[in-house]
């Protein structure tokens, strides 16, 4: 029987346009901009100045704290500014702009392309140390810096290391290329992470959508009995850390807490993966797989990306914005956040790129609560969405806290199925984030 995690959940109609889309080289872009905020935590710290000429794989910001992450040039060429710089959402925010010449490389780097293993003399101390020269971060779209996972605190134990090859967001199949294409890299990736973590016990969770990738896992896992590929059940948010824990070990991480609190770390295939060319191979995080997709594309596609790329050059790529286009969304349709430039960046949390057609893009209009609790049942935290909407609606946030909003994935589950089209996440989303103000505001 197929595990799965017991809370809640919903079923939304997958929609891998690109799932048989191998994995495409993006060609260089002419100009890219490289954002110093990349990462959760402090944003990194500028190393270059205009006019200066970098090579691809040199640091240009360093990380400016334990959470941060350091920044590197994914190109070759002249910076021409360092300068704030407009984002998705049109916030503008501290970036490096670089004019592409040429494709030049820091010395040391692996381009070579072959597998090759990783030095078995290196220790775990020395693993961590290269991951985070290499500012590595969580690639699901969390971002968070993975040395700082990989910095196990007094009084904590690391048993399991669990990789997530869930991919449980419509649309996107950037992960599921990962696992095909470069599976003896993410198997040697994730012995890294074993190491630097002190587990001999790693598991591979992967939805049943993606037989293909369970199969061809377990082949090549098959002589190491430290790891293991665990298929599971379709359903979403399977892919958030605490849905994966509880699916693949049976372990519940309590409220509040951590994944480390039941003795396990999260890790993301394509994270893996960077983990393996930053120890192995020298290469610190310039480029990611992105999958750019919608029912209107011409050409639903998975590209290696330079970070640093304009997404509209991505969709241009794709066959262009489709007319039937209602929005452009990075992410996917559950999680992701609608882009208001396209112009913006491609940046080392970015895994998709999706236009909703106009049709699928409008909401309806919200009519009254029926009180039918299809929110509170299909919630994977056990929370109860309409009281935490009603009172985000009325800016009641102290309330909010003792209804446990800080527990929120924000995975729109509850907005996805209420039949009334209530925004549900949209005031949960917005109540957390001022409870999470007064959090901070108690504790300092």
């Amino acid at each position: 029987m197929l595990r799965t995690f017991r809370k809640g959940g919903v079923h939304p109609h997958d929609n891998k346009l690109s799932r048989e889309a191998a994995i495409e080289v993006f060609p260089l872009p002419e100009t890219v901009v490289i954002p110093l905020s990349q990462h959760i935590g402090a944003p990194a710290a500028v190393q270059v100045a205009k006019g200066d000429k970098v090579k691809a794989g040199q640091l240009i910001a360093s990380a400016a704290g334990f959470v941060s992450a350091n920044i590197h040039s994914s190109v070759s060429g002249t910076v021409v500014s360092v300068d704030n710089v407009a984002d998705a959402g049109n916030i503008r925010r501290p970036a490096v702009t670089i004019k592409v010449e040429g494709d030049e490389w820091e010395d040391g780097i692996d381009r070579t392309g072959g597998f090759r293993k990783a030095d078995p003399s290196l220790d775990g101390a020395e693993i961590v140390k290269r991951i985070a020269a290499a500012g590595i971060v969580g690639m699901g779209g969390a971002t968070f810096p993975t040395q700082v996972k990989l910095s196990v605190p007094p009084g904590k134990k690391a048993e399991y290391l669990v990789i997530n090859g869930v991919e449980c967001e419509p649309y996107l199949t950037a992960d599921h290329r990962v696992m095909l294409e470069m599976g003896e890299e993410l198997l040697e990736g994730i012995r890294l992470l074993a190491k630097a973590l002190g587990v001999t016990k790693s598991y591979i969770g992967i939805e049943n959508n993606k037989p293909d990738a369970i199969n061809h896992l377990t082949v090549l896992a098959s002589g190491d009995p430290a790891i293991e590929v665990v298929p599971l059940k379709v359903k979403y948010p399977q892919g958030g850390e605490k849905q994966l824990i509880a699916a693949v070990t049976g372990r519940e991480v309590p409220s509040g807490g951590l994944p480390l609190d039941v003795g396990v770390v999260v890790q993301n295939v394509g994270t893996a993966v960077a983990v393996y060319e930053a120890v192995v191979k020298n290469k610190p995080l310039v480029e990611r797989i992105v999958t750019v997709t919608g029912k209107g594309l011409g050409k639903p596609s998975n590209l290696k990306v330079r970070v640093g790329t304009p997404v509209s050059s991505l969709i241009a790529y794709c066959g262009g914005l489709p007319g039937s286009a209602g929005k452009v969304i990075g992410g996917g349709p559950m999680m992701g956040r609608a882009m208001s430039n396209p112009d913006s960046p491609v940046t080392k949390g970015t895994s998709g790129i999706l236009i909703m057609d106009g049709a699928e893009a409008v909401r309806r209009a919200p009519e009254a609560c029926i009180k039918c609790a299809k929110c509170v049942e299909v919630c994977p935290m056990g929370l109860e969405p309409y009281i935490l909407y009603k009172l985000g609606v009325r800016n009641l946030f102290p309330e909010m806290e003792e209804y446990y909003a800080p527990d929120c994935i924000e995975c729109g589950s509850c907005s996805f199925t209420c039949p009334a089209s209530l925004p549900l996440l949209d005031y949960i989303r917005l109540g957390k984030g001022e409870v999470m103000k007064i959090i901070r505001a108690r504790k300092s």
